[in-house]
C-alpha cells in the first residue's frame, strides 16, 4: 500500500474511534449543504417563474417601438409596416416567434361603469407561444382572427364594469387625426391574469380592427419577439438594429430593469446565505478537529519519535477532514436531490396570494436545481472546509515528540 493510501485508511479509522462525535458533525455538515442547495433551488425556481411570467406578459424578449414611444405612449408614435429587411431578421433562426401590435391608452365603458385601459391590438395566431393571452381566456373564446370584430376582458375588469360575456362595451381612444375614435365591442371572451393589474388594465382585439378604429394603416405601436434563449440575445440584437436603424430596439433586460435587479439580489442574497451556513459549520468542524488534535497529542508524539515526518501527520488530519467534508457533501447532496424530488409539484403558497402577487410571485411556486448554484455550493464547503482544517492540521505537525509524550 502506497504513502497516501495508508494515511487515508489511518484517516478513515481515526473518524469512527469516536462515533457519535463523527456521526454529530458529519451530520451538521451534510445539513448545511442541504440548506444551500435546497434554498438555492427555491429561489431559482421562483425567479424563473417571475422572469417566465413577465416575458409572457406582454414583454417578450425584444421590443421594437418608434423612438419616443416607451416615454410617452401615445398614438403619434408608431412604426410604419415592417420593411423587407426587418421581416428576413424576424423570420431568421435568430427569433422563435414575434408579432406586431396596436398598443395605445383608451377609455372602456359599459352601461353601468367607466375605466381607463391600455388598447391591445393582436394577431391571434402569432401570439401563441409568445404571449399569455391565447391560454388565459376561461370564458368565451379566443380571437379568431385580426378581424375579429369580438374583444376580451379581464375577470376583474369585468366585475368593476359590472359586464359580462355577451353584453356590448364601448371603447374609445384618440386616432391618428387627434380625434376622439368609438366603436361598440361584444365581449366575446374573459380572461384571467396574474398579476392583477393586467386583468383590470388591458382589453384585447383584432389588430387590423384596432388599425381601422385609429386611422393607422398599417402601422403599429410596437413588434415583440422572443428567441431560442434569452440569455444570448446580442447577436438577433445587432441584426434588429441594423435592419430597423431609426426604430428603439431593447431587450427585456431594458424594459423589466426591476426584475434584472432582483436576479441580481438573487445571486448576492444567496451568496450571503452559503457564507453564513459554511461559517457555522466552520466553527463545528474546525472545534471537531481540534479536539481530536489534542486527544491524540501522545500518539502524535510516538508517530514522530518513531520516525514520522511532520508533513504525514499533517495530511493524515487534512485526510481526515477530506473524508469528512466528501461524505457530508454525498449525504447533504442526496437529501437535497430526494427534497426537490418531492417537491416537484410545487409548493403552494396560496394562502398568501395577495401579498405574493403584490411583489409578482407565483402563489406555487416550483423549485428550479441550476447547476451553477449547485456548484458553487459544494466547492465553497469543499474548499474552505479543508482551508478551516489546515489550522488544526498545522498544530499536529508542530507537536515536539518528548513534550507531546510528556503532556499526554
Amino acid at each position: 500500500m502506497n504513502e497516501l493510501g495508508l494515511l487515508a485508511t489511518l484517516a478513515w479509522r481515526n473518524l469512527w474511534r469516536h462515533r457519535w462525535r463523527t456521526v454529530v458533525i458529519l451530520f451538521a455538515l451534510a445539513l448545511g449543504i442541504w440548506s444551500m442547495v435546497t434554498l438555492g433551488a427555491l429561489s431559482r425556481g421562483s425567479l424563473e417563474q417571475q422572469l417566465a411570467k413577465a416575458i409572457l406578459n406582454l414583454t417578450g424578449h425584444v421590443q421594437i417601438h418608434a423612438p419616443a414611444y416607451r416615454d410617452d405612449p401615445v398614438i403619434e408614435h408608431r412604426l410604419p409596416a415592417p420593411p423587407p429587411a426587418l421581416g428576413e431578421v424576424l423570420d431568421g433562426p435568430g427569433v422563435r416567434a414575434w408579432a406586431a401590435r396596436v398598443r395605445v391608452p383608451a377609455v372602456i365603458s359599459s352601461e353601468r361603469e367607466s375605466a381607463g385601459v391600455v388598447l391591445v391590438g393582436i394577431e391571434p395566431r402569432r401570439e401563441r407561444g409568445l404571449s399569455f393571452i391565447a391560454d388565459a381566456v376561461t370564458e368565451g373564446r379566443y380571437l379568431e382572427s385580426p378581424d375579429d370584430p369580438g374583444l376580451l376582458l379581464g375577470r376583474k375588469l369585468a366585475e368593476r364594469l359590472e359586464t359580462a360575456l355577451g353584453r356590448r362595451v364601448v371603447l374609445m381612444s384618440q386616432d391618428v387625426a387627434n380625434d376622439i375614435a368609438d366603436r361598440g365591442f361584444r365581449v366575446i371572451g374573459i380572461f384571467d391574469a396574474s398579476p392583477e393589474a393586467i386583468e383590470t388594465g388591458y382589453v384585447f382585439v383584432g389588430r387590423a380592427v384596432a388599425q381601422d378604429l385609429l386611422g393607422l394603416g398599417d402601422a403599429v405601436s410596437e413588434i415583440a419577439l422572443v428567441a431560442p434563449d434569452r440569455e444570448r440575445l446580442g447577436p438577433v440584437l445587432a441584426d434588429l438594429r441594423r435592419a430597423a436603424p431609426d426604430a428603439d430596439v431593447q431587450p427585456w433586460t431594458r424594459l423589466e430593469p426591476l426584475l434584472v435587479l432582483t436576479e441580481n439580489v438573487t445571486d448576492v442574497v444567496l451568496v450571503i446565505w452559503y457564507v453564513i451556513v459554511f461559517v457555522a459549520m466552520s466553527f463545528g468542524m474546525v472545534n471537531t478537529l481540534l479536539m481530536a488534535v489534542f486527544e491524540r497529542t501522545r500518539e502524535f508524539g510516538l508517530f514522530q519519535a518513531l520516525g514520522m515526518p511532520p508533513r504525514q501527520i499533517l495530511l493524515q488530519v487534512l485526510l481526515e477532514s477530506v473524508i469528512l467534508l466528501l461524505c457530508a457533501l454525498a449525504l447533504g447532496n442526496a437529501a437535497a436531490w430526494a427534497t426537490l424530488r418531492a417537491l416537484e409539484g410545487g409548493i403552494d403558497l396560496s394562502a398568501f396570494a395577495e401579498g405574493l402577487e403584490l411583489v409578482g410571485v407565483s402563489p406555487v411556486i416550483y423549485p428550479a436545481l441550476s447547476p451553477g448554484d449547485a456548484t458553487i455550493a459544494n466547492a465553497l464547503v469543499f474548499v474552505l472546509g479543508l482551508a478551516a482544517s489546515l489550522y488544526p492540521a498545522w498544530r499536529a505537525a508542530r507537536y515536539v515528540p518528548v513534550e507531546a509524550i510528556t503532556r499526554a
